[in-house]
């Protein structure tokens, strides 16, 4: 008599990881109404029971480069570039950086804020930071609409006749913002797997972001910054962050520095990053319920 349920007989075994790197696509996609039910709570909450709602996607970034473009380009008089708008500047700064900081941000806190579902019921806990970088990307994608609309009215509606274009290098675009998300995603699910031992590695993040903007190059040019500030350079030009925000620049405005070999360096240490990331992640994964 046949006493209990042969193996072949379920439709799915559940089974703790056991690889070092496992993302499991198959399974992800499985789950893949999950993921989008995720991005679509990540988009419509945050702003349902707000006045003006979506509008928010549109006026934060407007006025947060209209607050740097008085202060760095009007007070300090940073320069940048040769028939750049300061405003144009600054946005294209801002809509990478904004793109990054809010993918490891929002990620870094995934143990913490989901720590009610993660204890209840099962599915790819990587699913999780995903749907908040897919999420961001959309909010990236209003970004760069704001920014081709306010490049066609500096192009067609003042004196910028010398405003600079966008270069071939803009094919890049698909692979520079993919590059960011995994940047932000490796280091987000690494801060996010340490956070469920120590608490205040949560407030060090939004500490640490803040002085991580002012060494990416977001309010002024690299060149600038060599120029000015020769002995720590470097601690600049190595940082991925201020390439990916350069060679937008070089792509979108045809100002900033562009290097193959810069570029492939950011690109690994993204990846390595995302690979390293994952690792701690599925570890933590398997047991952080027991220290949450």
């Amino acid at each position: 008599m046949n006493t209990g349920a042969d193996n072949n007989d379920w439709l799915y075994t559940i089974s703790p990881k056991k690889k070092l790197i496992d993302l499991n696509f198959k399974e992800i996609w499985r789950y893949r109404d999950l993921l989008i039910l995720f991005v679509k709570r990540d988009i419509i909450t945050v702003y349902k029971q707000t006045l003006l709602g979506p509008l928010w996607y549109f006026i934060q970034p407007l006025f947060t480069t209209l607050t740097f473009t008085l202060i760095f380009n009007n007070l300090a008089n940073i320069p940048t570039g040769d028939g750049v708008p300061s405003f144009l500047f600054n946005l294209a700064g801002l809509s990478c950086w904004n793109y990054f900081s809010t993918c490891l941000t929002s990620t870094s806190n995934t143990f913490k804020t989901n720590q009610g579902i993660f204890g209840k019921v099962y599915f790819p806990r990587v699913i999780t930071p995903l749907s908040v970088v897919i999420s961001n990307l959309v909010k990236f994608g209003i970004r760069l609409l704001v920014f081709v609309l306010f490049y066609i009215y500096f192009l067609f509606f003042t004196d910028k006749a010398s405003l600079a274009t966008a270069t071939w290098a803009l094919i890049l675009l698909p692979v520079l913002i993919a590059m960011m998300a995994l940047l932000g995603l490796g280091f987000g699910m690494i801060i996010s797997s340490f956070t469920t031992k120590y608490r205040d590695l949560t407030y060090l993040v939004g500490f640490g972001m803040q002085l991580l903007m002012y060494g990416s190059a977001v309010m002024y040019p690299l060149s600038y910054f060599k120029e000015q500030v020769p002995e720590y350079a470097w601690l600049v030009e190595y940082n991925p962050v201020t390439i990916f925000i350069e060679l937008f620049r070089y792509m979108t405005l045809g100002v900033g520095q562009f290097s193959l070999w810069y570029f492939l360096y950011a690109a690994a240490f993204s990846i390595i990053s995302f690979l390293i990331g994952l690792i701690v992640f599925n570890r933590t994964e398997k047991s952080f319920i027991d220290t949450v």
